[in-house]
């Protein structure tokens, strides 16, 4: 039998809007079944349809118009294009990325009758609908590896990954966690890069490839649009040439077979790693996560100085368009496994603004997570930055109660109901700034440019699509700026008031974001 030997990436990587009449305009985008700006949903913590205190699919139905109300003239919802569910099927843990049946939905969750009435009504709203799917490993309550553990000659024993008379039982993973684990149920220690509680699935066998495409087309045809793709680095060893080569082909199998199924199909996968590593999964997939250009964001508007945001957005761009000149990258902020970026930037509103707004305008799909636009803050451990999304200030129906809150309590400001009709909130500059993006193909899938300006402080970079051109200029300092441009254009946004071009010169207020055409 096969012994896998390999190591995992490191895990612990850790309004007032001022608007030309273009704005106020229907979204001009041309249609690109991919393209879009996606909302990342931990459904246990979203909206709580039966008051049992668990974020349902049902209660997702009932808040679609939150997320997009299919009515691009109003301005209440947030206008997504897709929506990222985090695991929903069945699990012992409350992350559920431990899966024990492929083929439902956890009971907490609801049923598959309830996830096809969701892609259904979201669908109407023309929103998609992509699932995590998490096949690198199981959960070891699984049946799968139940049987495979008490019996050497099930035929699921080589579903996973023993140890043979040749193997290092002690083996340390990449960041010094042990790797093979003795049975639960019987003799010999089986290989799990996670914890225990995670046995690897063996991708050497043609059967669990199989019933790994199985499974891809099962929810393909429960209405699902895509697939987020849990840890697809470490599948084999993804950081040696073997192991990515291998990698790479299972990928390419999973994508011709799901592509079959649906043509449209978006593939959008997790490789936490340096863009060098991440770019020829781009072989295989539409979108991959650009972790590099979330941290360059982040920091940039932290510290108030350009750490080199335009520069990592243009070279990843080239780099990863030599694997695939289709590709679409997969922006963020921060996700379900880091710190919130509201923590990150010490709670600071305009900054948080700030970060938005580049998201926003760069290329690639951006993936906002629950809560974001609201200024959620959490730091790990995991369950404090996946705590209740916050529709009140308390209690109130469909707010979770699964997790007792610890960072998003109190009366501060940090709900729904509290920013949803403040003109200068944080949620309405996420509704502001997805439209303004929807309304210029530019913004969508333009080419980015580089911008120099004689600032540290500024963020600048054009974009540009079928002879369309548009300069962005972000001050993430919380000073004024003014500085000469070279464009003659006219300044078409502004996310605060004060700026203003005259002539040459920009002026630009504090953690401000400006649009010249």
């Amino acid at each position: 039998m096969k012994t896998k030997k390999w190591s995992a990436a490191a895990m612990s990587l850790t309004l007032a809007i001022s608007l030309s009449t273009e704005v106020n305009a229907k979204p001009v985008v041309e249609s690109n079944s991919k393209n879009g700006v996606y909302y990342e949903i931990y459904v246990n913590s979203f909206y709580d349809s039966n008051g049992d205190g668990h974020g349902d699919l049902k209660g997702i139905t009932k808040k679609l118009d939150y997320l997009n109300d299919g009515k691009p003239n109003t301005k209440k919802d947030l206008q997504v294009n897709g929506m990222w569910l985090m695991p929903i099927n069945p699990s012992p843990s409350y992350h559920k990325y431990d899966v024990t049946d492929y083929y439902s939905v956890d009971p907490e969750y609801g049923s598959l009758a309830d996830f096809q009435k969701l892609t259904k009504e979201a669908h109407k709203r023309d929103t998609k609908v992509i699932i995590d799917l998490v096949v690198n490993h199981t959960s070891s309550e699984h049946p799968w590896f139940e049987e495979a553990s008490k019996d050497q000659n099930s035929k699921y024993r080589d579903y996973y990954v023993w140890a043979d008379e040749d193997t290092d039982l002690n083996e340390k993973g990449s960041w010094g966690q042990q790797v093979w684990h003795k049975n639960p149920n019987g003799e010999g220690y089986f290989y799990g890069t996670f914890w225990s509680g995670m046995p690897d699935l063996n991708f050497d066998n043609p059967k669990v490839r199989e019933e790994m495409i199985n499974v891809g087309e099962f929810w393909i045809n429960q209405g699902v649009d895509g697939f987020r793709l849990d840890a697809a680095l470490h599948i084999f060893e993804g950081k040696t040439p073997e192991g990515e080569r291998k990698n790479i082909e299972w990928w390419n199998e999973f994508r011709d077979a799901m592509k079959k199924a649906n043509p449209t199909t978006y593939l959008v996968g997790e490789v936490w790693e340096q863009p060098e590593v991440v770019a020829p999964y781009y072989q295989s997939l539409d979108s991959l996560f650009n972790f590099d250009l979330a941290d360059k964001i982040v920091n940039s508007v932290k510290n108030g100085t350009d750490l080199g945001v335009a520069t990592a957005a243009s070279s990843t761009d080239e780099l990863f368009k030599t694997y695939n000149p289709n590709k679409i990258d997969g922006t963020f902020l921060t996700n379900h496994d880091q710190n919130r970026v509201m923590s990150e930037l010490n709670g600071n509103v305009n900054k948080a603004k700030t970060a938005a707004s580049i998201l926003l305008t760069l290329p690639g799909n951006p993936f906002i997570y629950y809560g974001e636009e609201i200024g959620m803050t959490g730091e790990k451990p995991d369950e404090l930055i996946r705590e209740p999304f916050r529709w009140y200030e308390g209690d109130g129906k469909g707010q979770t109660s699964w997790e007792a809150p610890v960072y998003n309590v109190g009366h501060n400001g940090i709900s729904v109901k509290a920013q949803d009709n403040q003109k200068n909130s944080l949620l309405n500059h996420y509704r502001e700034m997805i439209r303004v993006r929807q309304q210029h193909d530019e913004l969508v899938k333009g080419d980015l440019k580089s911008i120099q300006v004689d600032n540290s402080q500024v963020v600048a970079y054009s974009r540009s699509y079928k002879g369309k051109s548009l300069q962005v200029y972000h001050n993430i300092s919380d000073e004024p700026v003014k500085f000469s441009v070279s464009t003659k254009g006219k300044l078409i946004f502004a996310s605060e008031k004060g700026a203003k071009k005259v002539k040459s010169t920009l002026v630009i207020p504090s953690n401000t974001t400006v649009i010249v055409k």
